[in-house]
């Protein structure tokens, strides 16, 4: 559905249900250069069974009117306001990689009103290297491939698909090259800025699950240490396997850790 938050137009996939305050509610933010339909598979679950799913896409992202939020912070404030619009006083939050940086920053804010959170892929700081910088800037083809190359495991890289006939790595390559250039680049320089993430974890009281594949090139699994020390009430599953597109790459151990954490 679309709907006006903080004068954006804005659009919010709810599984075509009408949100409704009394039920529980849980808001999936999708990560850099990315937008609403990665979460597809565990929006429809949470529909199913009796849940408000709230899958947005991001100013300048997707179906969402721009201009792009060039930082955490202001994604979680525009998050904030949309999660105010739709008259929602408990949410749970569950974000990827870019979007784990927004669900600390608006738990943080938040506070109790935050039941759960879910960090997907996920370390802070989350430093982004210069030459991706540079490709995300000037090379965009570039970028694409180098942001994919890295975010599958070497072996997923090579197929291996749970759903058949899918092929992980161009439907990641599409993804990106749906998107505005200025997005992508806004969000890497966005997510490489952001220095609050474990001052915020710190402030998070709500139970947290960090969800992280062990062979994931882009946030490394040795530098989940101070985001995971940081939480005071979380817990750690690893994916034996799967780099930083968990969602794909293993789409039914995450909706079952989900299951787990949420329901």
């Amino acid at each position: 559905m679309k709907l006006v938050a903080s004068g954006k137009d804005t659009y919010v996939y709810t599984n075509n249900k009408i949100i409704d305050p009394a039920k529980p509610s849980v808001v999936f933010i999708h990560g850099a250069g990315f937008e609403h339909s990665i979460w597809t598979l565990f929006s429809r679950h949470f529909s199913r069974h009796d849940w408000n799913v709230i899958a947005f896409d991001l100013p300048g992202h997707g179906r969402s009117e721009g201009p792009v939020l060039d930082s955490i912070e202001a994604m979680a404030s525009w998050s904030i306001a949309l999660i105010d619009t739709l008259g929602l006083n408990s949410v749970a939050l569950v974000g990827h990689s870019m979007g784990s940086l927004i669900t600390l920053e608006t738990a943080s804010r938040l506070g109790d009103r935050v039941t759960h959170a879910v960090l997907i892929g996920s370390i802070s700081p989350m430093p982004v290297s210069d030459p991706i910088l540079d490709a995300t800037a000037n090379k965009p083809g570039a970028a694409h491939s180098m942001l994919t190359s890295f975010g599958f495991s070497k072996k997923n890289l090579m197929g291996g698909n749970p759903n058949p006939g899918m092929w992980m790595v161009s439907d990641s390559m599409r993804r990106y090259e749906d998107e505005a250039q200025s997005a992508l680049d806004s969000d890497m320089r966005a997510c490489n800025a952001y220095h609050r993430g474990l001052e915020a974890a710190s402030e998070i009281t709500a139970p947290t699950l960090m969800l992280h594949g062990d062979a994931d090139r882009l946030t490394p699994l040795r530098a989940t240490k101070p985001l995971r020390d940081a939480l005071s009430n979380a817990r750690m599953d690893i994916i034996p396997g799967a780099g930083h597109s968990l969602m794909v790459e293993d789409p039914n151990h995450v909706l079952d850790q989900l299951k787990i954490h949420l329901l």
